[in-house]
């Protein structure tokens, strides 16, 4: 496992390496149109590059790319950890075109779903039980990060809290080995600057960690916007139905966002790198509004209007087809809102705020509510910032951003969709053993049945040669119509005289409590808890499909908390 690690690392790692570049290509391809004072390019450059990506998976891929971490997280609670051979190298090509051309939409999601298939497919080369290629996705996640950001110490607390992995000596050490192979293949090809390269210059008093409470509560709220405008825009496009439409209508959207406001192009590079330095000229750039630029209510305002739209704009790119993640935005919204939160207060003459380290802690802010991931956003930015003088006031942001996104949001935006289809695996091995589950695996089938118009003495053969005491009664078409246990006929089994005269019909009764094959684990347990019975039938759309026992249901919990947990 050791061994293995560390080559998920290097993939993972080379992964990085080849998105980076591949958009930093055709990023500076289309920019040296714009350069040119070509603005019209923002109006149609991404819905290009989306079309391209989308017939790179229709046409060659000829499946469906799903988005980075939701995919990885649903592999590991439905699919025993697999991943398509494709992931390996789809998410690559359509999130560099996607991005390269415009989208709004970070390259982390993608970078770490292309780890993750290829610690998948490395785990099912070597034949890896499911433990094993959990933890191998688990050590190509934080690889991801890690090559991504430059930052081993916060893609080992995103792989331990955002992909739910235990926290065990036997995990820590492939993880560890993992996040270090990336990033020294990162140094290796990218330099050894971070990302967000950020110097403090100076740190905080005391009185400032009142501004960093009230900086994490505007987060949160910022985080609570995020997620309910995503989730909002997501069920929109869904209703659309066509490819053609979703494209047309949201390419066309998010090129009018573009040119109206270029600061929202691509994943944000430039514009969080002058966030951090308090410099503001990106907001001009390329724009109608530069002519304002010294203007102080345009400068506010646009970073409101930015700050608010880029959700939108992301939201717009993957509606309309686009590929990507959504860390990027996260961390632009974090490092805008910080600094708009830090510009006012000075202006307004409350207190004189280091206007540069509140935009690095808004970043960090933004990613504890709006991934609900605290621990990674205060190591990420403590990892960025290049040290730890400002790690109080991180914590401090962080945790009340998280508090108060979680008291609105249950879920993040990863989760939620997972959450809704009970597929989402978290760190209660209770739930998550029973989110692995499948109700349509218990089945049994093995009960003899009858038809409501058999007699008695009908029965009464079937009985002779049944092994179970509990006999369905279904008619010719498959429906059930009730069903008749062994104690109800016991007193008149045995008068043959009754035979005859008695029908199935007039015996049977209807089970007060029956069962989907697409229900949940959770409501056959909480079906079991109410009800007390010891089998439960199992009906789809009128039709029988068969029972599940207590006991079979039991046993298959079991089996599946030892594969879970290791112990086999």
């Amino acid at each position: 496992m050791m061994i293995l690690s560390v080559l998920v690392g290097i993939a993972a790692g080379l992964a990085a390496v080849v998105i980076k570049k591949s958009v930093h290509f055709i990023s500076d391809f289309v920019r040296d149109y714009i350069e040119r004072d070509q603005d019209y390019i923002y109006l149609i450059a991404p819905t290009i590059g989306i079309f391209l990506a989308i017939l790179f998976v229709r046409f060659i891929i000829k499946r469906p790319v799903r988005h980075g971490i939701p995919n990885v997280l649903y592999s590991i609670s439905k699919n025993q950890g697999q991943m398509n051979r494709h992931n390996m190298f789809s998410s690559i090509v359509t999130s560099a075109l996607t991005v390269g051309f415009g989208g709004s939409v970070g390259l982390e999601g993608p970078t770490v779903s292309t780890g993750a298939a290829l610690g998948s497919n490395i785990g099912q080369l070597f034949r890896l039980n499911y433990r094993q290629v959990k933890l191998l996705l688990g050590c190509a996640c934080a690889g991801a990060m890690a090559a991504i950001f430059k930052a081993p110490i916060a893609a080992i607390v995103f792989a331990l809290e955002v992909i739910m992995l235990d926290l065990t000596l036997a995990a820590i050490v492939p993880i560890l080995l993992a996040s270090i192979s990336a990033v020294v293949v990162s140094y290796i090809f990218m330099g050894q600057e971070v990302v967000y390269p950020f110097k403090v210059e100076s740190t905080y008093e005391l009185i400032d960690l009142a501004y960093y409470v009230l900086l994490g509560i505007l987060a949160g709220f910022v985080a609570t916007y995020f997620t309910r405008v995503y989730i909002i825009l997501e069920r929109w496009f869904e209703k659309m139905g066509r490819m053609r439409v979703r494209l047309l209508v949201g390419g066309s959207l998010l090129g009018l966002l573009l040119f109206f406001f270029p600061a929202l192009y691509g994943e944000g590079y430039e514009v969080i790198n002058g966030a951090l330095k308090g410099d503001t000229s990106y907001l001009f750039e390329h724009s109608i509004f530069a002519s304002w630029s010294t203007s102080f209510t345009a400068t506010i305002s646009l970073l409101c209007v930015i700050i608010l739209f880029k959700v939108v704009a992301a939201s717009l790119t993957f509606g309309s087809g686009g590929v990507g993640g959504i860390f990027a935005p996260t961390l632009f919204m974090g490092a805008n809102t910080g600094l708009l939160f830090a510009t006012l207060i000075n202006k307004l003459g409350f207190h004189q705020l280091h206007t540069q380290n509140f935009a690095l802690i808004g970043m960090a802010g933004l990613i504890a509510g709006v991934l609900h991931a605290p621990l990674t956003g205060l190591f990420l930015i403590a990892d960025l910032s290049g040290g730890y003088e400002m790690f109080l006031p991180l914590m401090i942001t962080a945790t009340v951003s998280f508090a108060t996104a979680k008291s609105f949001e249950k879920h993040s935006v990863y989760t939620h969709q997972l959450a809704k289809r009970k597929e989402l695996l978290t760190h209660d091995k209770d739930q998550a053993v029973l989110t692995m589950m499948e109700v349509k695996n218990l089945i049994e089938t093995d009960f003899a049945k009858v038809t409501p118009d058999a007699t008695l003495g009908d029965l009464v053969e079937v009985v002779s040669e049944a092994h179970r005491n509990l006999f369905p009664v279904v008619d010719k078409e498959g429906r059930m119509h009730g069903m008749i246990k062994m104690d109800d006929i016991r007193k008149i089994i045995f008068k043959p005289e009754l035979y005859d005269s008695v029908l199935v019909k007039d015996l049977m009764y209807m089970p007060e409590y029956f069962i989907s094959p697409d229900d949940s684990m959770e409501e056959l347990v909480e079906m079991f808890r109410k009800s007390s019975r010891f089998n439960v039938a199992v009906i789809d759309k009128g039709k029988y499909l068969g029972f599940i026992s207590r006991a079979n249901a039991f046993t298959a919990y079991r089996n599946q908390l030892k594969m879970f947990s290791g112990d086999h």
